[in-house]
């Protein structure tokens, strides 16, 4: 499963494990800094961040890829408290930040999503780790295909397997009645985190299709093309927006093995 949403060729070799992103503070040449955050929960200040060159030097012109120049995902190790947000970016210092607090205690990763301004660059994606300090009552995500969320029921359909393209399908529905309102939110009807359970391997994907016109809506189907590149766990968040609102859906879905047997990790033994 690429960034775009794009299946790649179906088969679990070592290019799958190479082609993984948010695995490391560093990548083609660009490093995330170390991150600025408030230290314990409750407390109101900003995160911020620079995205650097092997030189040290701040990079301060990026490519704009679906309508933001970079997308920050902040996720706890557990796979709870999940949040996509936009940062601003001063432009002379080249540092991204944006008004913070931490509702719960734990450590926390950090993704910088972004494509740097050079010609014919590729999105990167480089992540860090952030301690919050506090109590902790960590999650264990089960598996979870069915997600209420601000008044709306959001389902999850189809089935990972490791190597092998497949398609999932999400609908949304409110009150029982399927919503046919969805609005393009960052150039999609969708938009789609994944994260491995385990090591948080990032993979970003948006929905299928041209990209909408302003103004116009669909749904309430969702469909996305998606590979995963080992068996286990994966933490799915869907990004949608009704009625100018952005609301956040979280599932939790097994990849099987490519040869159809279960996995060590489904929680099934």
């Amino acid at each position: 499963m690429n960034e775009h949403g794009e299946s790649q060729p179906g088969n679990q070799s070592q290019s799958n494990v190479q082609d993984l992103k948010g695995l490391s503070l560093d990548a083609d040449g660009f490093v995330l800094s170390p991150v600025k955050a408030p230290s314990e929960v409750g407390t109101q200040g900003a995160l911020s961040f620079q995205i650097l060159t092997a030189a040290g030097e701040p990079v301060t012109e990026y490519t704009e890829a679906h309508e933001k120049d970079l997308h920050l995902i902040v996720v706890r190790s557990d796979g709870a408290e999940f949040r996509h947000v936009h940062p601003t970016l001063d432009a002379i210092t080249g540092t991204w930040s944006v008004p913070w607090s931490w509702d719960e205690a734990g450590t926390y990763r950090v993704y910088a999503d972004f494509t740097p301004g050079t010609e014919g660059a590729e999105g990167i994606t480089l992540t860090r780790s952030v301690d919050v300090a506090g109590d902790l009552s960590p999650a264990t995500p089960e598996v979870q295909r069915v997600a209420e969320v601000d008044g709306f029921t959001v389902t999850l359909d189809g089935d990972l397997t490791a190597g092998e393209s497949a398609e999932l399908m999400i609908s949304v529905e409110r009150d029982g009645q399927p919503v046919t309102t969805l609005e393009p939110y960052l150039g999609a009807f969708g938009h789609l985190v994944a994260l491995r359970q385990g090591d948080l391997a990032y993979l970003h994907v948006h929905a299928m299709g041209d990209e909408p016109e302003a103004g116009e809506t669909a749904g309430p189907d969702i469909g996305f093309m998606a590979e995963a590149p080992t068996a286990g766990r994966y933490l799915l968040y869907l990004d949608f927006q009704v009625e100018g609102k952005v609301h956040t859906a979280e599932f939790v879905v097994d990849a099987g093995h490519g040869d159809g047997s279960p996995s060590e990790d489904e929680g099934g033994h």
